[in-house]
């Protein structure tokens, strides 16, 4: 029964329903705790929110078929996409010390008023709050989890396609 649970269509489905998950851990964590997200935060919710719309597209594509592998494909490299944006986080706390702590301009005020290219720049080079570290688990940071949950993510999405 756990293997059904883990191919075809269901596992495509459960591929969805733990990639929304995770940002609705992270909403959660965002209240509990009352945080406030950085850009890269926000960045790394919206890869997770793609992933989990690839995901349940993918559960309606016939298996085995062209169509399917490019979905894969899709999801291995938006997954990693993912990972790079929680390893350029991760990067920036942990040196936080040498980077000067700028609490920059908000995400909606970035692209309302810039250009795209500019606000993405923007959003990829972080601010002070990038770099702070309000919340840990088991001794990891949030950008560390999401590193993990991306890389579960894409083996997850090449063990769909074998099965």
């Amino acid at each position: 029964m756990l293997n059904k649970c883990f191919s075809g269509k269901s596992g495509y489905l459960l591929g969805f329903v733990g990639s929304f998950g995770l940002v609705a851990l992270a909403l959660w964590i965002q209240t509990r705790y009352q945080l406030n997200p950085c850009p890269l935060c926000i960045s790394q919710r919206m890869v997770f929110m793609g992933l989990g719309l690839l995901f349940l597209i993918t559960a309606f594509v016939k298996a085995n078929t062209l169509l399917s592998k490019f979905f894969t494909l899709l999801l291995v490299l938006t997954a990693l996409g993912g990972a790079g944006v929680a390893i350029r986080h991760w990067w920036l706390q942990a040196h936080r010390d040498s980077i000067i702590a700028d609490c920059g301009v908000g995400f909606d005020y970035m692209f309302e008023n810039f250009p795209l290219q500019k606000a993405l720049t923007l959003v990829f080079r972080g601010t002070g709050d990038c770099a702070a570290i309000d919340w840990t688990f088991l001794g990891l940071s949030l950008p560390q989890m999401s590193l993990l949950a991306y890389l579960g993510l894409a083996v997850y999405a090449v063990y769909l396609t074998k099965k």
